[in-house]
């Protein structure tokens, strides 16, 4: 369904400049943004995909990743395509970077088939970049607070501050993901710059739970001195943070070997330093049990997707009384 865009001006010659993210595309009539879903049509911004969706699942809450909002939980998930930065390693390169045709399906009608899924909490607009997406995820988030549904954004985090902060009161948690920490590589292999994904980052902490996924490339982001970079900046703005180390393997435009995994060991041991919370991802068999950071109590076991919470009262450790920044 098109729909008029939110965040954008009109400029002169019919030529009209979104203000969504940090590109400011000005798009020239007829033409699309760097997200190939908005575009001028006679010096009006519109959005082509509100409504279109291309993926859904329940999935558990900690594929997101997700491992302190409600662990062991399922999530209503559902994405649609676009995307607004390029990665050349993209996971979900078919919907991200391809246009799909589909049903039309209102707000309402999506909240409706999240509430008739059964032991979900809510839903996360996930799979490509909610954020390129916005005008149909800000309304499909009101609709979802005012039926009390738990609402999740797994995202790129790349987002001008004046549309985040208009989302940000009907958002329960994101999963924020920092490509790496260095602007040559956002400028060479996603296609962006670092600085907005990190007040992203910095701003949501302020609002709602949030955890950040970095995906260690072979050869382009897993220096130690950047990983140790990335933690620092993170511990900074609240070493309670959750940070999930991703494995990559070779995808789409990238054929870098997979990540090592002794450079992934070796990067969660650098995380521990800096951070009370580390997990690594898409690894199977990593011990990504939660444990107390006061006295060392298993708090929620993992293994795979089985997942037992057992050392937590609420978002309290069962054996000395703290506080534990999980959701629960």
């Amino acid at each position: 369904m098109v729909k008029e865009a939110m965040f954008y001006k009109k400029l002169e010659n019919n030529v009209v400049e979104c203000l969504l993210c940090p590109h400011n595309c000005r798009i020239n009539e007829g033409k699309y943004g760097v997200c190939n879903v908005r575009k001028n049509v006679n010096g009006r911004l519109v959005t082509e995909n509100y409504g279109i969706i291309t993926s859904v699942a329940m999935d558990p809450i900690e594929k997101k990743p997700l491992y302190h909002f409600y662990p062991g939980r399922y999530i209503f998930s559902v994405g649609t395509y676009g995307c607004n930065l390029k990665c050349k390693f993209c996971q979900n390169w078919e919907i991200a970077h391809q246009k799909w045709e589909g049903d039309y399906i209102s707000p309402q009608q999506l909240i409706a088939a999240a509430k008739r899924q059964r032991d979900n909490i809510g839903i996360a607009f996930t799979y490509n970049e909610p954020l390129i997406w916005y005008e149909y995820v800000h309304d499909g988030l009101i609709e979802a607070k005012k039926e009390g549904l738990k609402t999740v954004l797994v995202t790129n985090g790349y987002i001008n501050l004046e549309p985040l902060k208009k989302i940000l009161p009907y958002v329960d948690a994101m999963n924020i993901d920092v490509k790496a920490f260095t602007e040559d590589f956002y400028k060479k292999i996603v296609g962006g710059r670092l600085e907005p994904v990190l007040k992203t980052v910095e701003e949501v902490s302020k609002y709602c739970h949030v955890e950040v996924t970095n995906l260690v490339v072979t050869d382009l982001n897993d220096k130690e001195e950047e990983i140790e970079n990335l933690v620092k900046w993170l511990s900074q703005i609240d070493k309670n943070i959750p940070l999930h180390f991703s494995r990559y393997f070779p995808n789409y435009q990238m054929n870098n070997p997979a990540t090592p995994i002794a450079t992934l060991q070796k990067a969660y041991e650098i995380g521990k330093k800096y951070l009370n919370f580390v997990y690594v991802g898409n690894v199977i068999g990593f011990d990504n049990n939660t444990n107390c950071p006061y006295c060392g109590n298993l708090l929620v076991e993992r293994q795979n997707w089985y997942v037992n919470v057992k050392g937590l009262e609420g978002n309290k450790c069962k054996k000395c009384g703290n506080s534990i920044n999980i959701v629960n």
